[in-house]
């Protein structure tokens, strides 16, 4: 229940610092809380980004437009459970992209796969394998 606990609370920290770097338009902080095959499928459409490198440039591309210009999108866990089985959890919660004045733009849920990639760390090192996003207003 500890290890469970310990595992939860990183989880949460990847996810407030990947909030961050998207509020930031800093991608070297996004880099690091990627998987290398990480998978993406967009809210409204349902493209797919995939690995790493792809998703990186679609974060670029994102970043390169003026900040007040930007949608700015937070993703905030209302669920993370860890897997008994592999170093694995599922995170389930909603999200929301803003505009510079804070104007809600679009909100939904969303369901994030992480992958403990150090499970002998006490903190271990939790990556993004997949990650799903449905458009809901």
């Amino acid at each position: 229940a500890a290890a469970d606990a310990a595992a939860e609370l990183a989880i949460r920290m990847a996810r407030a610092a990947f909030n961050r770097a998207l509020a930031e338009g800093d991608l070297a902080a996004i880099q690091p809380l990627l998987g290398p095959d990480v998978m993406l499928v967009t809210g409204t459409d349902s493209a797919a980004i995939t690995g790493k490198k792809a998703q990186m440039l679609a974060w670029k591309r994102e970043f390169a437009a003026p900040a007040a210009q930007r949608t700015t999108y937070t993703r905030t866990p209302d669920t993370i459970t860890i897997s008994a089985a592999e170093p694995i959890a599922m995170e389930l919660g909603h999200w929301q992209g803003a505009d510079a004045q804070g104007r809600v733009l679009a909100s939904g849920s969303y369901a994030a796969k992480w992958r403990n990639r150090q499970p002998q760390a006490a903190q271990g090192e939790w990556v993004l394998e997949a990650e799903i996003f449905v458009t809901l207003g």
